[in-house]
C-alpha cells in the first residue's frame, strides 16, 4: 500500500520535467464494517499512480478528507466543507502553475465531491489546464471493459466496482465476509436530503459479492487508457512517454 504514495525527490521531478501533475482526492468515510474508511482514498491513489506511471506525470500526495456529509452520522466519517476543498484544490493548482507545471489531472475517488466540477470549470476559463477524472463516460467504459455485472445505479458505494479495485490493488484491506454485505437501493431520489442512512443500514449500496481482482485489474487498465484523451486536452503539445 505504501507504493501508492509518491516517494519522488526534487531531483526526480527535475529530471522528469512534467507538464502535468496528478492529484488523487479521496475521502474518510464509512464503507460498511468490512472496508476501510480510506477506501475512496486508496482507489483514487491506485488510479492516480497508474496514470502517472503510464504517462510520466508528477504524482502528488492525496487529499484524504473531503465532502462526505451524506455519510454522517455513520461511525468514522469525517468531512471538510465544500469551500475548504475548493480552496485547497485551487491553491494546489496555483502553486503548480507557479512552479512550471500548468496541467493538473484531478483523480476523484468520492462521488460526493461535487464542488470539484466547479473548480475545474473555473480554472479552465482561460483555456484547458485542469481535468476531472474519471468522467462518467470513463467509468462506464471501464465497467464494460471489465465485464461488471451490476449497473452504475445499483453499484454506488462499496460494491462491485470499488471492491474489485481494492482486491486488485490493496487486497489486504478487504475484510473477510465482504461478499455477505450486498445491499440493493438503486433508486435514491432524496440522497442529498436524507443521506446514505436513508437508503442503507449496513453502509453499502451495491453487490461486493460480484467483485474480483481480475475485474479490478481490467477497470484500472481501462481507466489508464481513457486518461490519454484528458491529458491531450490539458497539455496539447505534450507527447506521452512510450513503453
Amino acid at each position: 500500500m505504501r507504493d501508492l504514495i509518491t516517494h519522488a525527490t526534487s531531483a526526480d521531478e527535475r529530471r522528469r520535467g512534467p507538464a502535468v501533475a496528478v492529484l488523487p482526492v479521496g475521502s474518510f468515510e464509512q464503507h460498511g464494517d468490512r472496508l476501510p474508511l480510506i477506501t475512496d482514498t486508496l482507489i483514487a491513489c491506485l488510479i492516480a499512480r497508474r496514470v502517472a506511471d503510464d504517462h510520466g506525470l508528477f504524482l502528488l500526495p492525496p487529499i484524504t478528507v473531503s465532502c462526505s456529509h451524506e455519510h454522517a452520522p455513520m461511525a468514522g466519517t469525517v468531512s471538510i466543507s465544500a469551500t475548504t476543498l475548493y480552496a485547497t484544490v485551487n491553491d494546489i493548482w496555483r502553486s503548480l502553475d507557479r512552479s512550471g507545471v500548468p496541467g493538473l489531472l484531478i483523480v476523484n475517488g468520492h462521488g460526493g465531491n461535487y464542488v470539484l466540477s466547479n473548480v475545474v470549470q473555473e480554472l479552465n476559463v482561460d483555456g484547458p489546464c485542469v481535468a476531472l477524472f474519471p468522467a462518467p463516460e470513463d467509468r462506464h467504459r471501464a465497467r464494460t471493459d471489465a465485464g461488471l455485472v451490476s449497473s452504475s445505479a445499483e453499484d454506488m458505494h462499496g460494491g462491485e466496482f470499488e471492491v474489485s479495485l481494492l482486491l486488485h490493488g490493496a487486497p489486504e484491506v478487504v475484510g473477510d465476509g465482504i461478499g455477505e454485505e450486498d445491499h440493493s437501493a438503486p433508486d435514491r431520489p432524496h440522497l442529498l436530503t436524507v443521506g446514505m442512512a436513508g437508503y442503507t443500514t449496513n453502509g453499502i449500496v451495491g453487490q461486493p459479492s460480484l467483485a474480483t481482482a481480475a475485474k479490478g485489474k481490467a477497470i484500472l487498465d481501462s481507466l489508464a487508457d481513457s486518461a490519454r484523451a484528458h491529458l491531450t486536452l490539458i497539455s496539447p503539445h505534450r507527447t506521452a512517454p512510450q513503453g
